[in-house]
């Protein structure tokens, strides 16, 4: 069931909007880069991975949970019906940070990909009460504006402008000197099939912002996604080569490998 949000104004309820795009972004990043280690972990060659997923969270992930206790949380902290809540998304942030520590320091590929996936459901969750409680919240209370809290805060609305995202990490990629791709079968999968419509494009993205020079991403949709692949050549021209491995009736797989 879904619920409608009043915003106290058009300004607020843009700004809950491109906060919850932004938030599908990272969720399709984290995913990718999650399945990916666990896909090079299984094939005993974890470390470009897991360093790939580490600059990532150090990058994107950490840095945004540090902007909304900057602005977002002091706002929703200043409601009765929501001081419990912030509490407890603050705690959800030191585990977070915790996570991506215990990633950092282990040397074990098994542990590595078991912690990926740890922070991967625990940032699912901690997206959804934002998405859902935090955010709604904000965006209908008549004493603070939502729009101009967040102004110019890039760790909260994202932005790609120009077609080139940030959450794009770096290392060993098939850019580098080593000169590898990711064959069919190795390149991780998202699947696309189950996520709400809304933000499904934003996932995408997301995910596809994160693969590196001559490594894939297998999509699974749950159509042939044309208005997908127009806006990604308007997005990023030529970044993707975009190969059909199935095609429907109820599923299409895409493989896609940046230039």
């Amino acid at each position: 069931m879904n619920n409608v949000v009043v915003a106290s104004s058009e300004q607020d309820a843009a700004a809950m909007e491109a906060v919850k795009q932004h938030h599908a972004e990272m969720g399709g990043a984290l995913a990718a880069l999650v399945e990916g280690l666990v896909v090079a972990a299984e094939k005993g060659a974890a470390e470009p991975a897991r360093e790939r997923l580490l600059q990532w969270a150090r990058t994107e992930l950490v840095p945004h949970a540090l902007a909304e206790e900057q602005v977002m949380y002091p706002l929703a902290h200043q409601d009765d019906r929501a001081r419990l809540l912030v509490e407890a998304m603050l705690g959800e942030h030191r585990l977070i940070v915790a996570l991506v520590d215990d990633l950092a320091a282990t040397g074990s590929p098994v542990r590595a990909a078991a912690q990926a996936m740890a922070l991967q459901v625990l940032f699912e969750s901690h997206l959804a009460k934002e998405n859902e409680q935090v955010l709604p919240l904000l965006a209908a209370e008549p004493g603070a504006s939502l729009a101009q809290a967040l102004e110019g805060m890039h760790e909260l609305l994202g932005g790609h402008q120009d077609g080139h995202s940030h959450g794009a990490v770096g290392g060993c990629g098939g850019g580098c000197a080593c000169g590898e791709t990711d064959p069919v079968g190795v390149a991780p999968e998202l699947d696309a099939r189950a996520v709400p419509h809304a933000i499904r494009h934003a996932t995408i993205f997301g995910a596809l912002d994160s693969v590196q020079s001559g490594q894939g991403l297998v999509l699974l949709a749950p159509h042939d996604p044309l208005p997908l692949l127009r806006q990604l050549e308007a997005r990023a021209p030529g970044a993707f080569t975009v190969d059909y491995l199935e095609r429907g009736p109820d599923t299409w797989r895409l493989l896609f490998v940046r230039s």
